[in-house]
């Protein structure tokens, strides 16, 4: 059975840092598209960065360009959305998902940047 499990949000003030984590169970990394998405209030789900299969030339949304990093850990069976500079903008419950032959979700991780 497949899992993704998000963590690592919270509360940061503007211009702070965040690394959320996603840890997956129950597939193997490199078979599969993983991404990070964010729902803001009112707004639809958005993709925000996502990393190929053989983890080369990541895809950033220009919102997030230059200042989220996505990366994953074979080993761990985790991926990261490393996040600085933070703006409130950025504020939204923060999706892990898997593409592959079916498409797996986290349950989200809520990210608030205010001061």
């Amino acid at each position: 059975q497949v899992h993704l499990v998000e963590s690592g949000g919270g509360l940061v003030q503007p211009e702070g840092s965040l690394r959320l984590s996603c840890a997956v169970s129950g597939l193997t990394l490199t078979d599969y598209i993983l991404g990070w998405h964010r729902q803001a209030p009112g707004k639809e789900r958005e993709l925000v960065a996502s990393l190929s299969k053989s983890g080369k030339s990541p895809f950033y949304a220009d919102s997030v360009k230059g200042r989220f990093t996505i990366s994953r850990d074979e080993d761990s069976k985790t991926v990261y959305l490393q996040m600085s500079a933070l703006k409130a903008e950025d504020t939204a419950v923060y999706y892990c998902k898997a593409t592959g032959w079916s498409v797996y979700w986290g349950q989200g991780t809520q990210v608030t940047v205010a001061s």
